[in-house]
């Protein structure tokens, strides 16, 4: 691999979380830092990864990989560091080097020089950093507030998505911020954003949890 910097200032984003984005989409050079949901990370990375984006996974042992692939997240293009250790910092800034997206788990808290020294290199080479957990001086925080499954009858049916509430804050924004309601993911094992014109089918196709009668 090559490092590799595009002429844009952001990358391809799924428009289901254009709402809760500064912008309206990823910003090359900043970190992101997102809160109480997997899912929610898979699909800030599907989107530069469809488009052909090389996106990496670290300290996240418990990423998974057919889920990421059903999503949409090439895997031929995923750099997965399972469990770096404490040279999680090392691992993250050499990745920061060659690929357009990292995803971290950092295990301790990181210093404000560490922080300072990535984010730098963020800016130099145009990557993306998501950061599960806080993050100082992030472009945008990301959290699950409200989560509620369809397809359930009483005692019978499938789940066929889930429903989510996404809420923002960042520099970007205005004091309360911004949220968004999207399926995450939709029947189709899709994102998209929940509005009054489309109702949500309550087939199963494929089932993500059988419920016995």
């Amino acid at each position: 691999m090559q490092a590799t910097k595009l002429d844009t200032k952001t990358l391809p984003t799924l428009a289901a979380l254009a709402e809760v984005l500064p912008g309206g989409a990823l910003k090359q050079g900043a970190a992101y830092s997102v809160s109480g949901s997997t899912t929610l990370v898979m699909a800030l990375l599907a989107g530069p990864s469809q488009s052909g984006a090389w996106c990496g996974v670290v300290g996240m042992p418990d990423f998974g990989a057919e889920a990421a692939s059903r999503f949409g997240i090439e895997l031929e293009r995923l750099v997965f560091v399972p469990s770096p250790g404490d040279q999680w910092l090392t691992v993250t800034a050499a990745l920061v080097d060659v690929l357009s997206v990292v995803v971290m788990r950092p295990p301790l808290r990181t210093s404000d020089a560490d922080v300072a020294r990535l984010g730098a290199r963020l800016r130099q080479r145009g990557s993306t950093l998501i950061v599960i957990g806080d993050w100082p001086q992030c472009e945008a925080e990301l959290r699950v507030k409200e989560s509620n499954w369809s397809g359930l009858g009483r005692g019978h049916g499938s789940l066929t998505g889930r429903e989510v509430t996404i809420s923002s804050s960042g520099r970007s924004f205005a004091a309360r911020g911004r949220s968004a309601t999207v399926w995450l993911p939709d029947q189709d094992n899709g994102f998209q954003s929940v509005t009054t014109e489309r109702a949500f089918p309550q087939r199963a196709f494929p089932p993500l949890r059988e419920v016995a009668g």
